[in-house]
Protein backbone atom coordinates (compact mmCIF):
# COMPACT_ATOMS: atom_id res chain seq x y z
CA UNK A 1 0.00 0.00 0.00
CA UNK A 2 2.82 2.39 0.90
CA UNK A 3 4.55 1.57 -2.37
CA UNK A 4 1.38 2.38 -4.36
CA UNK A 5 0.78 5.68 -2.52
CA UNK A 6 4.43 6.64 -3.05
CA UNK A 7 4.08 5.94 -6.77
CA UNK A 8 0.94 8.09 -6.98
CA UNK A 9 2.62 11.00 -5.13
CA UNK A 10 5.70 10.59 -7.31
CA UNK A 11 3.55 10.83 -10.44
CA UNK A 12 1.63 13.88 -9.19
CA UNK A 13 4.73 15.83 -8.11
CA UNK A 14 6.68 14.88 -11.24
CA UNK A 15 3.89 15.96 -13.59
CA UNK A 16 3.32 19.23 -11.68
CA UNK A 17 7.02 20.12 -11.90
CA UNK A 18 7.18 19.25 -15.61
CA UNK A 19 4.11 21.33 -16.43
CA UNK A 20 5.22 24.22 -14.24
CA UNK A 21 8.70 24.20 -15.78
CA UNK A 22 7.45 23.85 -19.35
CA UNK A 23 4.91 26.71 -19.30
CA UNK A 24 7.67 29.02 -18.03
CA UNK A 25 10.32 27.59 -20.34
CA UNK A 26 8.27 28.51 -23.41
CA UNK A 27 8.47 32.11 -22.17
CA UNK A 28 11.64 32.49 -20.05
CA UNK A 29 11.74 36.25 -20.69
CA UNK A 30 8.33 36.56 -19.05
CA UNK A 31 9.55 34.68 -15.96
CA UNK A 32 12.66 36.90 -15.85
CA UNK A 33 10.33 39.92 -15.64
CA UNK A 34 8.69 38.29 -12.62
CA UNK A 35 12.08 37.70 -10.98
CA UNK A 36 12.97 41.35 -11.58
CA UNK A 37 9.86 42.28 -9.58
CA UNK A 38 11.10 40.15 -6.68
CA UNK A 39 14.59 41.66 -6.87
CA UNK A 40 13.31 45.26 -6.81
CA UNK A 41 14.04 47.35 -3.65
CA UNK A 42 10.38 47.41 -2.48
CA UNK A 43 10.31 43.60 -2.39
CA UNK A 44 13.52 41.62 -1.62
CA UNK A 45 15.80 44.62 -2.18
CA UNK A 46 18.35 42.69 -4.27
CA UNK A 47 18.84 45.03 -7.25
CA UNK A 48 22.29 43.55 -7.95
CA UNK A 49 20.50 40.41 -9.23
CA UNK A 50 18.31 42.30 -11.74
CA UNK A 51 20.89 42.23 -14.60
CA UNK A 52 21.08 38.44 -14.16
CA UNK A 53 17.32 37.81 -13.96
CA UNK A 54 17.18 36.21 -17.42
CA UNK A 55 19.93 33.57 -16.93
CA UNK A 56 18.58 32.86 -13.44
CA UNK A 57 15.11 32.39 -14.92
CA UNK A 58 16.42 29.96 -17.54
CA UNK A 59 18.29 27.92 -14.92
CA UNK A 60 15.36 27.77 -12.48
CA UNK A 61 12.68 26.74 -14.98
CA UNK A 62 14.91 24.24 -16.82
CA UNK A 63 15.98 22.75 -13.47
CA UNK A 64 12.33 22.52 -12.41
CA UNK A 65 11.35 20.63 -15.56
CA UNK A 66 14.39 18.35 -15.38
CA UNK A 67 13.66 17.47 -11.74
CA UNK A 68 10.15 16.44 -12.75
CA UNK A 69 11.57 14.15 -15.44
CA UNK A 70 14.16 12.70 -13.06
CA UNK A 71 11.49 11.97 -10.46
CA UNK A 72 9.34 10.08 -12.94
CA UNK A 73 12.38 8.16 -14.15
CA UNK A 74 13.54 7.38 -10.60
CA UNK A 75 17.05 8.34 -11.73
CA UNK A 76 19.54 10.05 -9.39
CA UNK A 77 17.02 9.54 -6.60
CA UNK A 78 18.65 11.27 -3.64
CA UNK A 79 19.84 14.25 -5.68
CA UNK A 80 16.37 14.63 -7.19
CA UNK A 81 14.48 14.45 -3.88
CA UNK A 82 16.83 16.84 -2.07
CA UNK A 83 16.65 19.27 -4.99
CA UNK A 84 12.84 19.05 -4.97
CA UNK A 85 12.83 19.88 -1.27
CA UNK A 86 15.19 22.81 -1.81
CA UNK A 87 13.18 24.20 -4.72
CA UNK A 88 9.82 23.91 -2.93
CA UNK A 89 11.27 25.63 0.16
CA UNK A 90 12.67 28.41 -2.07
CA UNK A 91 9.36 28.92 -3.88
CA UNK A 92 7.49 28.63 -0.58
CA UNK A 93 9.54 31.50 0.85
CA UNK A 94 8.86 33.69 -2.19
CA UNK A 95 5.12 33.02 -2.22
CA UNK A 96 4.80 33.52 1.56
CA UNK A 97 6.66 36.82 1.31
CA UNK A 98 4.42 37.89 -1.60
CA UNK A 99 1.25 36.93 0.23
CA UNK A 100 2.10 38.23 3.69
CA UNK A 101 3.52 41.58 2.57
CA UNK A 102 1.31 41.83 -0.57
CA UNK A 103 4.33 42.77 -2.67
CA UNK A 104 4.02 40.64 -5.82
CA UNK A 105 0.40 39.72 -6.51
CA UNK A 106 1.21 36.92 -8.98
CA UNK A 107 4.13 34.58 -8.32
CA UNK A 108 4.35 33.44 -11.95
CA UNK A 109 4.55 29.80 -10.78
CA UNK A 110 2.78 28.62 -13.94
CA UNK A 111 3.78 31.58 -16.09
CA UNK A 112 0.81 33.25 -17.75
CA UNK A 113 -0.98 29.92 -18.26
CA UNK A 114 -2.55 29.71 -14.80
CA UNK A 115 -2.94 32.52 -12.28
CA UNK A 116 -2.96 32.05 -8.51
CA UNK A 117 -3.73 34.46 -5.71
CA UNK A 118 -0.70 35.08 -3.43
CA UNK A 119 -2.09 32.87 -0.65
CA UNK A 120 -3.21 30.31 -3.23
CA UNK A 121 0.37 30.12 -4.52
CA UNK A 122 1.72 29.67 -0.99
CA UNK A 123 -0.83 26.92 -0.26
CA UNK A 124 0.13 25.12 -3.46
CA UNK A 125 3.83 25.27 -2.51
CA UNK A 126 3.14 23.98 1.00
CA UNK A 127 1.24 21.01 -0.43
CA UNK A 128 4.14 20.28 -2.78
CA UNK A 129 6.59 20.59 0.12
CA UNK A 130 4.56 18.12 2.18
CA UNK A 131 4.46 15.68 -0.76
CA UNK A 132 8.21 16.09 -1.34
CA UNK A 133 8.83 15.30 2.34
CA UNK A 134 6.68 12.19 2.06
CA UNK A 135 8.70 11.10 -0.97
CA UNK A 136 11.94 11.58 0.97
CA UNK A 137 10.66 9.50 3.88
CA UNK A 138 9.54 6.73 1.51
CA UNK A 139 12.49 7.04 -0.87
CA UNK A 140 13.35 3.34 -0.67
CA UNK A 141 10.16 2.69 -2.67
CA UNK A 142 11.29 4.92 -5.54
CA UNK A 143 12.96 2.64 -8.07
CA UNK A 144 14.28 3.47 -11.56
CA UNK A 145 11.92 2.48 -14.36
CA UNK A 146 14.75 2.17 -16.92
CA UNK A 147 18.41 1.24 -16.89
CA UNK A 148 20.92 3.97 -16.02
CA UNK A 149 21.98 4.20 -19.67
CA UNK A 150 18.43 4.80 -20.94
CA UNK A 151 17.66 7.25 -18.12
CA UNK A 152 20.85 9.19 -18.86
CA UNK A 153 19.87 9.35 -22.53
CA UNK A 154 16.39 10.69 -21.67
CA UNK A 155 17.98 13.23 -19.33
CA UNK A 156 20.35 14.35 -22.10
CA UNK A 157 17.48 14.71 -24.58
CA UNK A 158 15.48 16.71 -22.01
CA UNK A 159 18.41 19.06 -21.45
CA UNK A 160 18.93 19.42 -25.21
CA UNK A 161 15.23 20.18 -25.65
CA UNK A 162 15.45 22.91 -22.99
CA UNK A 163 18.42 24.50 -24.74
CA UNK A 164 16.71 24.44 -28.15
CA UNK A 165 13.48 25.87 -26.72
CA UNK A 166 15.27 28.73 -24.94
CA UNK A 167 17.37 29.52 -28.04
CA UNK A 168 14.24 29.64 -30.20
CA UNK A 169 12.24 31.87 -27.87
CA UNK A 170 15.19 34.24 -27.49
CA UNK A 171 15.49 34.70 -31.25
CA UNK A 172 11.78 34.64 -32.06
CA UNK A 173 8.74 34.58 -29.73
CA UNK A 174 7.26 32.03 -27.27
CA UNK A 175 5.94 28.96 -29.11
CA UNK A 176 2.76 29.11 -27.00
CA UNK A 177 1.16 32.44 -26.11
CA UNK A 178 -0.78 32.41 -22.82
CA UNK A 179 -1.14 36.19 -22.60
CA UNK A 180 -4.25 38.27 -23.39
CA UNK A 181 -2.57 39.71 -26.51
CA UNK A 182 -2.68 36.51 -28.56
CA UNK A 183 -3.02 36.59 -32.34
CA UNK A 184 -6.71 36.89 -33.21
CA UNK A 185 -7.62 38.85 -30.06
CA UNK A 186 -9.53 42.09 -30.44
CA UNK A 187 -8.07 44.57 -27.99
CA UNK A 188 -11.28 46.62 -27.60
CA UNK A 189 -13.26 43.50 -26.67
CA UNK A 190 -10.51 42.45 -24.29
CA UNK A 191 -10.98 45.74 -22.43
CA UNK A 192 -14.76 45.48 -22.11
CA UNK A 193 -16.36 45.03 -18.70
CA UNK A 194 -19.67 43.08 -18.69
CA UNK A 195 -22.66 44.98 -17.30
CA UNK A 196 -23.21 42.40 -14.55
CA UNK A 197 -19.53 42.08 -13.63
CA UNK A 198 -18.78 42.21 -9.88
CA UNK A 199 -17.31 45.51 -8.75
CA UNK A 200 -14.53 46.08 -6.27
CA UNK A 201 -15.68 46.22 -2.64
CA UNK A 202 -13.90 48.38 -0.08
CA UNK A 203 -14.23 48.74 3.67
CA UNK A 204 -13.99 52.33 4.90
CA UNK A 205 -12.59 52.63 8.41
CA UNK A 206 -13.77 56.01 9.74
CA UNK A 207 -11.98 57.37 12.78
CA UNK A 208 -13.86 59.76 15.10
CA UNK A 209 -13.08 61.36 18.41
CA UNK A 210 -15.99 60.86 20.76
CA UNK A 211 -15.43 62.59 24.06
CA UNK A 212 -11.97 61.64 25.29
CA UNK A 213 -11.64 58.45 23.21
CA UNK A 214 -11.19 57.51 19.56
CA UNK A 215 -13.76 55.32 17.86
CA UNK A 216 -13.48 53.52 14.48
CA UNK A 217 -16.63 52.76 12.50
CA UNK A 218 -16.46 50.58 9.40
CA UNK A 219 -18.81 50.96 6.44
CA UNK A 220 -18.63 50.11 2.76
CA UNK A 221 -18.76 53.68 1.57
CA UNK A 222 -21.48 55.55 3.44
CA UNK A 223 -20.40 58.28 5.81
CA UNK A 224 -21.45 57.20 9.30
CA UNK A 225 -23.44 59.34 11.63
CA UNK A 226 -21.71 59.67 15.00
CA UNK A 227 -23.54 61.73 17.58
CA UNK A 228 -21.18 64.14 19.26
CA UNK A 229 -18.19 62.77 17.33
CA UNK A 230 -15.47 64.72 15.55
CA UNK A 231 -14.19 63.25 12.28
CA UNK A 232 -10.43 62.55 12.30
CA UNK A 233 -9.55 60.39 9.28
CA UNK A 234 -10.57 57.48 7.05
CA UNK A 235 -8.67 54.47 5.72
CA UNK A 236 -9.80 52.17 2.92
CA UNK A 237 -9.25 48.42 2.73
CA UNK A 238 -9.85 46.28 -0.37
CA UNK A 239 -12.26 43.46 0.49
CA UNK A 240 -12.74 41.95 -2.96
CA UNK A 241 -11.03 43.00 -6.17
CA UNK A 242 -13.99 42.64 -8.48
CA UNK A 243 -13.85 41.91 -12.20
CA UNK A 244 -10.77 42.96 -14.12
CA UNK A 245 -10.86 42.59 -17.93
CA UNK A 246 -8.04 40.58 -19.55
CA UNK A 247 -6.71 43.81 -21.09
CA UNK A 248 -6.95 46.65 -18.60
CA UNK A 249 -3.87 48.84 -19.06
CA UNK A 250 -3.69 49.38 -22.84
CA UNK A 251 -3.36 53.16 -23.05
CA UNK A 252 -1.50 55.06 -25.79
CA UNK A 253 -0.65 58.74 -25.47
CA UNK A 254 0.78 61.22 -27.95
CA UNK A 255 2.25 64.26 -26.21
CA UNK A 256 -0.13 63.85 -23.28
CA UNK A 257 -3.23 63.22 -25.40
CA UNK A 258 -4.78 59.75 -25.34
CA UNK A 259 -5.08 58.28 -28.84
CA UNK A 260 -5.90 54.65 -27.95
CA UNK A 261 -9.31 54.39 -29.62
CA UNK A 262 -8.15 56.39 -32.63
CA UNK A 263 -5.38 53.89 -33.31
CA UNK A 264 -7.51 50.82 -32.59
CA UNK A 265 -9.99 52.05 -35.21
CA UNK A 266 -7.31 51.99 -37.93
CA UNK A 267 -7.95 49.34 -40.62
CA UNK A 268 -4.21 49.06 -41.25
CA UNK A 269 -1.96 49.59 -38.24
CA UNK A 270 1.63 48.54 -37.64
CA UNK A 271 2.96 48.93 -34.09
CA UNK A 272 6.71 48.93 -33.43
CA UNK A 273 7.27 48.31 -29.72
CA UNK A 274 10.21 48.65 -27.35
CA UNK A 275 9.62 48.31 -23.63
CA UNK A 276 13.16 49.59 -22.98
CA UNK A 277 15.11 51.37 -25.70
CA UNK A 278 18.34 51.17 -23.70
CA UNK A 279 18.11 47.37 -23.70
CA UNK A 280 16.73 47.04 -27.24
CA UNK A 281 18.69 45.25 -29.97
CA UNK A 282 19.50 48.30 -32.05
CA UNK A 283 20.49 46.20 -35.07
CA UNK A 284 16.86 45.09 -35.19
CA UNK A 285 15.80 48.57 -36.32
CA UNK A 286 17.54 48.09 -39.68
CA UNK A 287 15.06 45.44 -40.96
CA UNK A 288 12.27 47.36 -39.19
CA UNK A 289 13.19 50.41 -41.29
CA UNK A 290 12.74 48.37 -44.48
CA UNK A 291 9.45 46.91 -43.28
CA UNK A 292 7.93 50.20 -42.14
CA UNK A 293 8.86 51.97 -45.36
CA UNK A 294 6.99 49.27 -47.29
CA UNK A 295 4.07 49.42 -44.86
CA UNK A 296 3.67 53.18 -45.24
CA UNK A 297 3.64 52.81 -49.03
CA UNK A 298 0.99 50.09 -48.63
CA UNK A 299 -1.27 52.49 -46.73
CA UNK A 300 -0.47 51.43 -43.18
CA UNK A 301 -0.34 53.80 -40.27
CA UNK A 302 2.92 53.05 -38.45
CA UNK A 303 3.43 54.02 -34.82
CA UNK A 304 6.20 53.26 -32.36
CA UNK A 305 5.36 52.51 -28.72
CA UNK A 306 7.78 52.99 -25.83
CA UNK A 307 7.64 54.30 -22.27
CA UNK A 308 10.07 57.09 -23.24
CA UNK A 309 9.23 58.67 -26.63
CA UNK A 310 11.83 61.41 -26.07
CA UNK A 311 14.62 58.82 -26.13
CA UNK A 312 13.35 57.62 -29.50
CA UNK A 313 14.05 60.92 -31.28
CA UNK A 314 17.74 60.13 -31.71
CA UNK A 315 16.75 56.68 -32.94
CA UNK A 316 14.53 58.15 -35.63
CA UNK A 317 17.42 60.09 -37.09
CA UNK A 318 20.01 57.33 -36.70
CA UNK A 319 18.01 54.72 -38.63
CA UNK A 320 15.91 57.10 -40.74
CA UNK A 321 12.67 55.77 -39.29
CA UNK A 322 9.72 57.45 -40.96
CA UNK A 323 7.23 57.28 -38.07
CA UNK A 324 6.73 58.73 -34.59
CA UNK A 325 6.92 57.04 -31.19
CA UNK A 326 4.00 57.39 -28.79
CA UNK A 327 3.99 56.70 -25.05
CA UNK A 328 2.78 53.50 -23.39
CA UNK A 329 3.43 52.10 -19.93
CA UNK A 330 6.17 49.48 -19.68
CA UNK A 331 3.90 46.75 -18.23
CA UNK A 332 1.54 46.31 -21.22
CA UNK A 333 4.51 46.64 -23.59
CA UNK A 334 6.27 43.76 -21.83
CA UNK A 335 3.05 41.75 -21.87
CA UNK A 336 2.12 42.37 -25.52
CA UNK A 337 5.31 41.04 -27.05
CA UNK A 338 8.55 39.76 -25.54
CA UNK A 339 10.84 40.86 -28.37
CA UNK A 340 12.65 44.17 -27.98
CA UNK A 341 11.95 45.61 -30.49
CA UNK A 342 8.81 43.82 -31.65
CA UNK A 343 6.19 44.28 -34.38
CA UNK A 344 2.40 43.88 -34.25
CA UNK A 345 0.05 44.15 -37.22
CA UNK A 346 -3.53 45.14 -36.33
CA UNK A 347 -6.77 45.53 -38.25
CA UNK A 348 -9.37 47.61 -36.39
CA UNK A 349 -7.98 46.54 -33.04
CA UNK A 350 -7.58 42.86 -33.86
CA UNK A 351 -4.05 41.44 -33.62
CA UNK A 352 -3.36 39.77 -36.95
CA UNK A 353 0.38 39.13 -36.55
CA UNK A 354 3.18 39.75 -34.09
CA UNK A 355 6.83 38.94 -34.65
CA UNK A 356 10.30 39.60 -33.35
CA UNK A 357 12.69 41.98 -35.10
CA UNK A 358 14.34 38.81 -36.45
CA UNK A 359 11.20 37.90 -38.41
CA UNK A 360 10.12 41.13 -40.12
CA UNK A 361 9.87 39.29 -43.43
CA UNK A 362 6.95 37.28 -42.04
CA UNK A 363 4.73 40.36 -41.78
CA UNK A 364 2.08 40.17 -44.52
CA UNK A 365 1.25 43.69 -45.69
Amino acid sequence: MKKISTSIIRLIVGVVFIISGFVKLVDPIGFSFKLEEYFEPPVLDMPFFIPYAYPIAIFVVAFELILGVLLLLGYLRNFTLLSLLGLTIFFGFLTFYSAYFNKVTDCGCFGDALKFTPWGSFTKDMILLALALLLWVAREHIKPIFTSKISASILSLTLLGCIILVAYTQKHLPIIDFRPYKIGVNIQKGMEIPANAPKAVYDYHWKFKVGDREEIITTQGAYPEVEGGTYLSVETELVSKGYEPPIHDFVIQNQGEEVTQELLAEPKLLLITSYNLKKANMEGFAPIKQLTDKAIKAGYRVVGLTPSPEEAKALLGQYGLNFDFYAMDITPLKTMIRANPGILRLEKGTIMQKVSYNDTEKIEL
